[in-house]
């Protein structure tokens, strides 16, 4: 016995056209995202401003969709009804018991993605509001204004593990010097080989908490110039002997660092951040600010 194709309900369409919808929008939010490089913190806070009202305006046309459409429903389930009385006359109890069945899976399987769409919805919306209240966000802000202070801006530098020596080969970029960051690793590395006495007290075991054995510093030297390990305080005091550069490190929520003073160059300057990524801690380079340099253009 063939099986009739039975038509979507009215429930049914309106549930395939809300999904439609809601992912035309995602698409035209990461269409937004895209278009708005992710420094120019001015615009990616009307763009999150503009996906809010957006979302919200969707939600509320589904709302009043739905409402609409369950006022309209009395009259359609008293066909259904019908109809279904009519489908135990003809085929039996039995056939109609199991019509019901499929339905009732059918509505779950419905009702669960909506929950589960409903779930993303308000995930995404956290995630809009952590990035402008959270951690991330206010770090920015306070950056932002200890560099305009000195009229400068965040150069943003890639989350690689090289990105201590990426934002110190930028800097030395901007004097005319040409390091690159095998170069630069590989100095640093051999600066503290050579110094060692000044850098193995301390280095500790993470698993003993005891000092590093002279096998375990030739490691720690040979990551540094052969792999993406992270750099840190120990890798700076190293490079300012390498460069014989002052290096001054800004950070958010404490004074700024100068190592090397003893140098009497124009100061390296980085920014260290604890929340830039995922990852966690980061750094990046300066550039001058560029209102700034437009008004001296001017």
């Amino acid at each position: 016995m063939e099986t009739e194709t039975v038509p979507d309900s009215a429930e049914e369409q309106l549930a395939k056209q809300h999904r439609r919808e809601k992912k035309d929008l995602q698409a035209k939010i990461q269409s937004m995202k895209n278009a708005v490089p992710k420094n120019d913190k001015k615009r990616r806070k009307q763009m999150t401003e503009d996906i809010a009202r957006l979302e919200a305006e969707l939600n509320q046309k589904h709302e009043n969709e739905l409402k609409q459409l369950q006022n309209s429903n009395p009259s359609e389930k008293v066909d259904e009804v019908a109809e279904a009385v009519d489908s135990i006359n003809l085929a039996g109890g039995e056939q109609a018991d199991s019509k019901q069945a499929k339905v009732s899976k059918a509505q779950k399987r419905r009702d669960k993605k909506a929950a589960q769409e409903k779930e993303r919805e308000n995930r995404i919306a956290e995630a809009e509001v952590e990035n402008l209240s959270g951690s991330r966000h206010q770090e920015g802000l306070k950056l932002r204004q200890k560099l305009a202070e000195k009229q400068l801006q965040i150069k943003e530098i890639s989350s690689d593990g090289h990105c201590l020596y990426r934002a110190v080969g930028d800097q030395l970029a901007m004097r005319g010097l040409s390091l690159g960051i095998k170069e630069l690793r590989a100095q640093t590395a051999q600066y503290m080989r050579s110094h060692s006495d000044d850098f193995l007290p301390f280095l500790t075991n993470a698993n003993t908490g005891d000092m590093y054995t002279v096998d375990e510093f030739e490691k720690y030297c040979t990551d540094i110039a052969e792999t993406a390990a992270w750099g840190g305080q120990l890798e700076l005091r190293a490079l300012t002997h390498v460069l014989q550069f002052p290096i001054e490190v800004i950070q958010a929520d404490s004074p700024a660092i100068v190592i090397g003073e003893e140098y009497s160059k124009q100061p390296v300057t980085l920014i260290y951040m604890r929340h830039a990524y995922g990852l966690g801690e980061h750094y990046n380079s300066v550039e001058p600010l560029k209102d700034a340099a437009n008004e001296e253009q001017v």
